[in-house]
């Protein structure tokens, strides 16, 4: 659809205009909002009809078969002049209710319509959200299966360590996503409603309403920032090792990497994701500061915050996990490169299996050790100073105080003899932990994401 000229004149929202997906673009939309106030408006007409106020079933038959007609416009117009957006709203739905102008918002605070309004939409957006966060742990438990035995040069420090495999290091990814799925769903459950407590929570407008029955009144009765976190790790993790070549995010046919530089493949998904992440991550102290500064029973300078850090938490919490599951969908692996990164760290590594080899063979630990230790400094040099390959190994092959070992060194250097019990984890792990906790998801795993942008 073509947007006017006009909508080109003031600032939009780069993360309904260009990121979010439209069901969670709706889900904070104006018209959810307002034709919630009106659900909510239905509601407290029809329980407290039940209860035996004057409420007609024609004043309620009113309001339900205008509960989605909404004049935006007049709504405006009143809010200009009342300078309340909930009067307003009463104002525009008792305009097109007449029969029933007198009885909506009877006995009700602007909060029970605000308050539970927001409550709808955050369980709505969760519910939106869980299930693309089942997906990206779905695809990267997908990936760590097929991996789970490919050794791949470990790093502690960002320097060289012990060989994991690519499947291990996955694993580490979703450990700390499966925590943030418990959490969140935990978060979804614990919501609930506000009901309906009059200005300062105690009903006692409805006490007056149905004048002083106790047994009436008590029938009409928060996330996201740490899963922020959690995507930057993973995201940054996939960003430096498409520096090392070894995995890369999913590169399109005609897609540009640089305008500068042709050859370019820039991981502008994962970079996406971590620049978002970091805007949902400061979003946290909004809420924080909010609930700090709410004076005794209650202010409203929350108000204005609410607006904008509630839905930009879900909005941006969208962005990333659509856009991180399109990652995991495609992410490509180079098991060659893999293979020359730990060639050139292994025989360091392997230092100690030498040894220990060489005991078994009747040799002396201490004199191995300096011959291991004079020729590793000597392949060290070759590497650091004069830019060579890690020749080690010859080094080690052309030692005649090593000949009793040399037929087994292949066996000696196997990476695979170096990943420990990583493969028996992954698998052990993936049972155990990820693939129970997908269950409730089973039938919306098959929802592919395509980026527009």
């Amino acid at each position: 659809m073509e947007e006017s000229g006009e909508e080109f004149n003031k600032y939009r929202s780069p993360l309904v205009s260009r990121y979010a997906s439209k069901e969670m673009a709706y889900n904070f939309s104006d018209r959810k909002k307002f034709t919630t106030w009106r659900k909510l408006w239905i509601y407290l007409a029809k329980a407290e009809k039940a209860l035996g106020l004057p409420v007609t079933e024609a004043q309620v038959a009113e309001m339900e078969s205008h509960a989605e007609d909404i004049d935006f416009a007049m709504a405006a117009e009143e809010e200009r002049k009342l300078r309340h957006d909930v009067m307003a709203h009463v104002h525009t739905f008792a305009h097109c209710c007449p029969l029933a102008a007198s009885i909506i918002h009877l006995g009700a605070t602007s909060c029970y319509v605000g308050d539970n309004t927001d409550l709808i939409m955050l369980r709505d957006g969760f519910d939106i959200l869980l299930p693309k966060l089942a997906r990206v742990i779905d695809r990267l438990a997908n990936f760590a299966e097929k991996y789970a035995d490919l050794p791949t040069l470990g790093f502690t420090h960002y320097q060289p360590a012990q060989l994991t495999t690519v499947g291990k290091r996955a694993c580490l990814w979703l450990q700390d996503l499966v925590m943030d799925m418990r959490n969140l769903q935990r978060a979804r459950d614990d919501l609930r409603f506000r009901g309906v407590k009059g200005t300062t929570g105690t009903q006692a407008s409805f006490l007056q309403l149905f004048q002083g029955d106790h047994e009436k009144v008590s029938p009409v009765q928060t996330l996201w920032v740490y899963t922020g976190s959690t995507i930057h790790k993973i995201c940054t993790d996939i960003r430096l090792l498409a520096n090392l070549k070894e995995i890369e995010e999913p590169f399109e046919k005609e897609q540009i990497g640089s305008s500068a530089m042709p050859y370019k493949r820039n991981p502008m998904r994962c970079e996406r994701c971590c620049s978002l992440a970091r805007h949902l991550i400061a979003l946290l102290a909004d809420p924080l500061q909010t609930a700090s500064v709410q004076w005794l029973e209650r202010t409203l300078d929350d108000s204005a915050n609410r607006r904008i850090s509630l839905p930009e938490s879900f909005l941006t919490a969208d962005i990333i996990l659509s856009t991180l599951q399109n990652v995991a969908e495609g992410l490509v692996v180079y098991p060659k490169v893999i293979e020359r990164h730990i060639r050139q760290e292994l025989p360091f590594m392997a230092t100690e299996n030498i040894i220990m080899s060489m005991v078994k063979t009747g040799g002396n630990r201490q004199d191995c050790h300096e011959k291991i230790r004079v020729l590793s400094q000597q392949a060290a040099a070759v590497v650091k100073q004069e830019g060579g390959d890690n020749d080690l190994l010859s080094r080690v092959q052309a030692d005649s105080y090593f000949a009793p070992i040399l037929g087994h060194l292949d066996n000696i250097l196997d990476p695979k003899t170096f990943v420990g019990r990583a493969p028996q984890q992954v698998a052990r792990f993936l049972s155990e932990e990820v693939r129970p906790l997908l269950e409730p998801y089973k039938a919306k795993m098959d929802v592919k994401i395509e980026l527009e942008l």
